[in-house]
């Protein structure tokens, strides 16, 4: 058993975008498990968007990450120590052990040594589903994707679905799940390689590229031409200019899941240019927090994880190697810089 490893804490909170020394690499003492504990050394740490929003001491759906200790973050790994009779050494699991290398985590799901705070340790099988897809396609992003579409979206054969930054980890499960459903899918994304991704690797009809556009009317344009049909349902992920395009393109009674609004992240006010629509086509518009439907949660990973099992879902990675790479890859996942799902290799 190791005595010290490395961590990331929050050293202090960004003032607008995040910079690379809001963050401190650490390296402390691990301690001895007590009984009912187990040390896990975690394969893949998870970067995602929530992040930001934990950065700030701003009012929101969870606390704000506390300064000074383990940034907080989705990890898959291995245990590699146990006192406790719910795992064994040599069972993979996925938890919330956060930016570290490794974490000594009580069975039920209380950590020691970083911000899981109450998220069971779960045994997880990569036999058939690669271990990292946890924190993707089968993890919460997937989830995310899944409840988003079918709860709030209800997609109908024959429908158009449109979504933001869907060549991302949570939007090319959105779009796949839609086509698989009967309906005429466009994505949104940034850049001609995402794009032709989006549509020759994940089977959407069609997909925007958002940073052809000079133009908030250039952008416009695109969108109508994609969806000559308008837009049923749509899945948002970017906000700004991204979504006041699609907002004009929504059909009467059209139903909005609004997942994410990173065109905000850094405090930039982002206002809608025409709210009249919400009234003019009688729309729907949620928010939703996935974490907050557990009930919904088996159900999902099934069905993502038959799909990723047999190939009917398919997904992208962008790695970055090595703990002290994971403030660089973060800063850049939030530039739109990754490619698919973002994530940190740590051994």
């Amino acid at each position: 058993m190791p005595t010290s490893h490395r961590r990331i804490v929050l050293a202090s909170r960004p003032d607008g975008a995040p910079r690379e020394d809001n963050f401190r690499l650490e390296t402390v003492p691990l301690p001895d498990l007590a009984p009912g504990q187990v040390l896990v050394r975690h394969h893949f740490l998870s970067l995602d968007p929530y992040m930001r929003g934990r950065m700030s001491d701003v009012k929101s759906y969870a606390a704000p990450q506390p300064i000074d200790e383990v940034m907080i973050g989705g990890t898959v790994g291995e245990v590699v120590a146990s006192r406790s009779e719910q795992f064994a050494v040599g069972d993979q699991v996925l938890g919330m052990g956060g930016w570290q290398e490794y974490a000594v985590v009580v069975a039920d799901g209380e950590s020691a040594t970083g911000p899981q705070r109450g998220a069971p340790l779960r045994k997880v099988d990569s036999s058939r589903i690669p271990l990292a897809a946890y924190l993707g396609a089968v993890g919460m992003p997937g989830v995310t994707a899944w409840y988003g579409l079918n709860i709030l979206c209800e997609p109908k054969a024959g429908e158009t679905v449109a979504v933001s930054a869907a060549s991302g980890a949570v939007g090319g499960v959105v779009g796949q799940l839609a086509k698989a459903k009967g309906c005429h899918v466009v994505g949104i994304a940034g850049g001609k390689e995402k794009c032709d991704f989006v549509v020759r690797e994940l089977g959407f009809d069609a997909c925007v590229d958002y940073k052809a556009a000079t133009t908030p009317d250039a952008l416009q344009a695109m969108v109508r031409d994609a969806t000559p049909k308008g837009i049923d349902g749509y899945f948002e992920n970017v906000g700004g200019a991204v979504l006041d395009a699609v907002m004009l393109q929504m059909n009467p009674f059209g139903r909005i899941a609004v997942c994410g609004m990173i065109a905000g992240y850094n405090d930039a006010p982002t206002p809608m240019v025409l709210p009249r629509l919400i009234l003019t086509q009688r729309l729907r518009i949620q928010g939703f927090i996935v974490s907050e439907h557990p009930a919904l949660w088996p159900k999902a990973l099934a069905e993502l994880g038959a799909g990723v099992a047999t190939g009917a879902i398919k997904y992208r990675e962008s790695v970055a190697q090595g703990l002290e790479a994971a403030p660089g890859a973060f800063l850049g996942m939030l530039q739109g810089k990754n490619f698919g799902k973002q994530l940190v290799k740590l051994v």
